[in-house]
């Protein structure tokens, strides 16, 4: 059966797990969500669902200056307690999230986060760019072929869709996912802004320097 992106956008609440691994389970359990946490679970990549919709009120700010000071970036990741803020492995998880923005140069950190504007220009883009390939499909085929081309958009814009620079055969959600299967607890990326001389960029807030 085909899966629906609303399908993908409540597996990925409640799992953190990225789209690619969330499809695919989708499709296995045959749309069953319930199923899908299941095979999900069986493959590591969500030991933690029944936690991640939790209240994540403690964390971190992580900065990550990179090479002789041309780019750097600041983090706030959250976590449920303080016990966990200040583990070893919650300030490691917080680094190497910082090295990777700083070198991948994100937009938007989950792909909810996409101005509703942004998409639609994406969708008529592609549309458009597409137009002989969609010329004469029927309409779900036309909606499954453009979202196949937002994937793209996604990898290159979105934080939790990009393969994680230092392992690209898993994405930065899964890296948040193995965390928080680690941790014990949900672990959230809350805000990030990326600096380079001349340019600043970031995500869901820190826009006022």
């Amino acid at each position: 059966m085909a899966i629906t992106l609303d399908q993908i956008k409540s597996l990925r609440k409640r799992t953190g797990v990225g789209v690619g691994a969330v499809k695919s389970a989708l499709e296995e359990a045959k749309g069953n969500e319930e199923k899908a946490i299941e095979i999900l679970r069986e493959r590591g990549l969500a030991k933690g669902a029944a936690r991640a919709g939790r209240a994540t009120e403690n964390g971190v700010v992580a900065a990550y200056i990179h090479g002789d000071g041309q780019i750097g970036v600041l983090i706030e990741m959250s976590s449920e307690t303080d016990f966990a803020s200040r583990s070893e492995d919650f300030r490691q998880l917080s680094k190497d999230v910082a090295l990777h923005i700083a070198a991948s140069k994100p937009l938007y950190i989950t792909i909810e986060d996409i101005p509703q504007a942004v998409l639609d220009k994406e969708k008529e883009f592609i549309t458009k760019e597409s137009k002989d390939q969609l010329e004469g499909k029927p309409k779900e085929v036309v909606e499954k072929i453009i979202e196949g081309k937002l994937q793209k958009f996604y990898t290159e814009n979105v934080l939790l869709e990009q393969p994680y620079v230092r392992d690209e055969k898993k994405k930065v959600g899964d890296l948040l996912a193995e965390a928080l299967a680690k941790i014990g607890e949900n672990v959230r990326i809350a805000r990030f802004a990326r600096f380079e001389i001349a340019q600043v960029s970031g995500a869901c807030g820190i826009d006022e320097i």
